[in-house]
């Protein structure tokens, strides 16, 4: 399409200049009349008028034939009603119908309507850009493994799940799968919007698409053709720059009303001007000059290139919108409610506070405790050791190590006879701790286990899921931006009342069955409140579909989650605040685009009507088509702009959090 336009737009521009040169008007203009007149001149300016007519004009005559099939005139029947009147009425005139001819008119408009369509078309392309920058992120080789331990390059079409793939540094991971050998550095930000690599080694998932780093890594092959990642990312933005949206609708239903007004106000603007006793030719100019300029042209394209570059944008930064509607409900939200376990906090055991009970400080006791841990599998021995490696603690191997079922692990560490005990457990051995410190820790829900050496309580160790340090920052925007943050969570209310207190939500829901979790949304939204429900889209799949919005985070690799409206590849609840920004930036530019495809007319259609004639104000037919055609062109990079404006007015920041006590 930008070709055809292109060459179509060349081949009208070059004639249009003897057109011009050999034009009446023209020449009575630049006092030529006898310099540039020769015999048969009349008939070579007609020849050269249909050429540009028929050739130029032929996209707008095949639109106008289209759009009448379907019962549905609009922009190209305007187009091809205009350039038609004025060719077939110089044409008349050039064969003995008194009047002037608009050949040089004709001209002109075709080229600036042929222009306004080739940089609309390469606005168009442009939007979709960043999707052709997806598709080309996969290679179109890759190195597999043979059995025999030989390498073979094949294409990545032939790749079968269970094959081996050698990544060497620097190259594309050429599909989905698991590291099995290696470890390296991925570069995702194209896929996930993830700015930092991300280290990885066996046993974890990479993303066909992404850049890997310094170290060759094998991979097994679990995804392939539309299955991957990618696949359903690229086959989600089509689905989403298909739907249909209300704005797009109010659009499209605007622009077919302004089609009947455009054929209406000129045919009345003819009538008028014959019936105050002005020559046909000027009836005729006028009434061309009105269909013209009021083209919605501007219009149709006035949501349809907001959303493509909003699609496109959002899918860069993981922000996966599968339908539009729901995305633009968003930018109306009074409420976010989160899913707590896994969307709010990490979803595993982490020490949350270690109380020292003796002499001892507070990472000591934990490094005592990690290296008692160590050999355990038990999900709190995990969280011990992963929060000691978190601090940097340098953890030592027990020695004579021994798991009690039921009670704790026994060891030596540094020549002291140690043991991590529950509380059944030292309560069994008779042992009493009254601190109120550790009862607060109980009040609020944390688990809790304690840290012996032989009888002698040394310290209480704290445990709890988490909350993500982003989910603070998180909230912090929403509630900057106007909403109120709650939290649904399975959760006793203990557990639940520390993680709502942490994070400052307005209000919270504990103990709450997964089935239940629907009927709760269903009051919020009973209660007059606009609801979006942020969960991971598989127990939260009812509460998804009940809400206004429903938003699936952290959905990793299995992005086409069936029960979301907007998929958030990262396990982020930040991007939460992120898509809501770029739903309001996205409704600004919609409703500015379409304020100016429209709202240019009232003051277009009635100059070009002729109404300040008086005033020795008239509209051509070529000024008119410029007109139109400003009006698409400021349309296009308006759209464009999206990026920088979501860019320049980012969601607000939240201030700095103090360190986690402990």
């Amino acid at each position: 399409m930008v070709a055809d336009f292109r060459r179509r737009f060349w081949v009208a521009l070059a004639l249009t200049v003897p057109i011009l040169a050999l034009s009446p008007t023209v020449q009575a203009l630049l006092g030529l009349e006898e310099a540039l007149a020769f015999p048969g001149d009349r008939l070579l300016l007609f020849a050269l008028a249909a050429v540009v007519y028929g050739y130029g004009g032929l996209p707008f005559l095949q639109g106008l034939v289209g759009e009448l099939r379907q019962r549905r005139p609009g922009m190209m029947t305007l187009v091809a009603v205009a350039i038609s009147a004025a060719f077939l009425y110089s044409a008349a005139v050039t064969f003995g119908l008194p009047g002037r001819p608009f050949y040089w008119e004709l001209a002109t408009l075709v080229d600036v309507m042929l222009l306004g369509h080739w940089i609309e078309a390469r606005s168009v392309m442009g939007a979709s850009g960043a999707l052709e920058a997806l598709v080309r992120l996969m290679p179109a080789t890759a190195l597999r493994l043979m059995p025999d331990g030989t390498r073979e390059e094949v294409p990545v079409e032939a790749l079968r799940p269970g094959d081996r793939v050698l990544v060497r540094p620097g190259e594309k991971v050429p599909v989905d799968g698991i590291i099995v050998d290696g470890r390296s550095s991925f570069d995702e930000s194209m896929l996930t919007g993830e700015s930092r690599p991300v280290e990885k080694g066996p046993g974890e998932k990479v993303i066909g698409g992404a850049v890997n780093g310094e170290g060759a890594v094998v991979l097994v092959v679990e995804k392939t053709g539309a299955d991957t990642y990618l696949a359903q990312v690229i086959e989600l933005v089509r689905e989403a720059q298909a739907t249909r949206s209300r704005t797009q609708d109010l659009a499209d239903r605007a622009a077919s009303w302004l089609t009947f007004v455009a054929v209406g106000g000129g045919g009345l603007t003819f009538v008028v001007w014959l019936g105050l006793g002005y020559p046909l030719a000027f009836a005729l100019e006028r009434m061309v000059t009105v269909m013209v300029i009021a083209c919605p042209h501007a219009l149709g394209l006035a949501v349809p290139l907001v959303v493509a570059v909003s699609t496109e944008l959002a899918a860069l930064n993981g922000l996966l919108v599968r339908d539009r509607a729901a995305f633009e409900r968003a930018r109306q939200l009074q409420a976010v409610v989160f899913d707590k376990t896994g969307t709010l906090t990490e979803g595993r055991f982490g020490v949350a506070e270690v109380v020292p009970l003796a002499e001892l400080e507070p990472e000591e006791a934990l490094r005592l405790a990690a290296a008692l841990e160590g050999r355990s599998e038990h999900p709190i021995a995990r969280g011990i050791v992963r929060s000691a490696e978190e601090r940097g603690l340098a953890v030592p191997e027990p020695e004579s190590f021994r798991a009690v079922p039921g009670r704790g692990v026994e060891g030596v560490v540094d020549g002291r006879r140690l043991a991590i005990a529950s509380p059944g457990s030292l309560a069994e051995r008779g042992l009493e701790v009254e601190d109120p410190r550790v009862r607060a820790l109980f009040d609020q829900g944390h688990t809790v286990v304690f840290l012996l050496q032989e009888e002698r309580v040394l310290a209480a160790l704290a445990l709890a899921d988490r909350v993500r340090p982003e989910s603070r920052e998180a909230v912090w925007r929403l509630q900057a931006m106007g909403l109120r943050c709650m939290m649904l969570t399975g959760d006793n209310r203990a557990v639940a009342r520390r993680v709502a207190e942490e994070l400052g939500l307005d209000e919270w829901f504990a103990e709450v069955l997964p089935h239940e979790k629907a009927s709760v949304v269903r009051r919020l939204r009973e209660r007059g409140l606009t609801v979006a429900m942020v969960g991971d889209g598989v127990n939260d799949a009812p509460a998804l579909v009940e809400a206004d919005v429903g938003i699936a985070i952290g959905a990793g690799t299995d992005v086409a989650v069936e029960s979301a409206d907007i998929v958030l590849v990262r396990n982020d609840p930040r991007d939460v605040a992120a898509i809501l920004h770029l739903a309001r930036a996205t409704f600004r530019k919609m409703a500015q685009n379409l304020v100016w495809a429209s709202g240019y007319n009232l003051v277009a259609i009635p100059l070009a009507a002729g109404v300040a004639l008086p005033w020795g104000v008239v509209l051509s037919p070529a000024a008119g088509a410029a007109l139109m055609s400003l009006s698409t062109v400021v349309v296009a990079i308006n759209a464009r702009l999206l990026r920088h404006s979501a860019a320049a007015h980012p969601a607000p920041q939240a201030p700095a959090q103090p360190a986690a006590a402990g």
